[in-house]
């Protein structure tokens, strides 16, 4: 196996900031942002993304965290018990644009389930999504809104998105199994 950096620690904030600004410029009322990630990184992100808007903005930005752990399509494919985080949705959705944060973007099937879960809490005026990678491959007809990076990948290669809250230190990696595409 081998690991290609693709952002390091500065290269991540970097494109929070610049996803931060995005977000400023597409939303007409950003006094009505919310912004949601899904556990585990995609929260972290997201609580990132909200102290940045909120700098931006000059105002809090109400943020939370989805677990999306019942609402997969394959949960009774998994062989393993899923691990359940706390979902915190503790502001009303109606009127709201929603920003659903992910680490990386795949095959939609995630981001399809943390729909279905924000739901459960109310009804968005609009749901958008932001994603730090999008390695393609998409299964499901999704689509960012915000992208920090374009990773084309193949299937067999895995992108891995390290948080210092959890892993101690900041970046994107892809792992190529040995003998895979360089």
């Amino acid at each position: 196996m081998t690991d290609k950096v693709v952002l390091d620690q500065d290269d991540m904030r970097r494109t929070l900031v610049r996803i931060a600004h995005e977000i400023v410029e597409k939303n007409a009322e950003p006094q009505q942002l919310a912004v949601v990630g899904i556990h585990r990184r995609g929260a972290i992100l997201a609580q990132r993304l909200a102290e940045l808007l909120g700098d931006l903005l000059e105002t809090d930005v109400a943020q939370g965290a989805l677990d999306i752990s019942f609402y997969r399509d394959d949960v009774a494919l998994r062989p393993e018990q899923p691990v359940v985080h706390s979902s915190t949705v503790d502001f009303p959705l109606e009127g709201r644009t929603v920003i659903v944060v992910d680490d990386v973007l795949y095959t939609g099937r995630t981001v399809r389930a943390a729909i279905e879960a924000l739901f459960e809490y109310g009804r968005p005026a609009r749901v958008q999504l932001a994603v730090l990678a999008d390695r393609g491959h998409r299964e499901l007809p999704i689509r960012p809104d915000y992208v920090g990076k374009n990773l084309p990948t193949s299937r067999e290669e895995r992108v891995n998105v390290a948080v210092r809250e959890l892993d101690g230190e900041d970046g994107v990696t892809i792992t190529t199994p040995e003998g895979g595409p360089a």
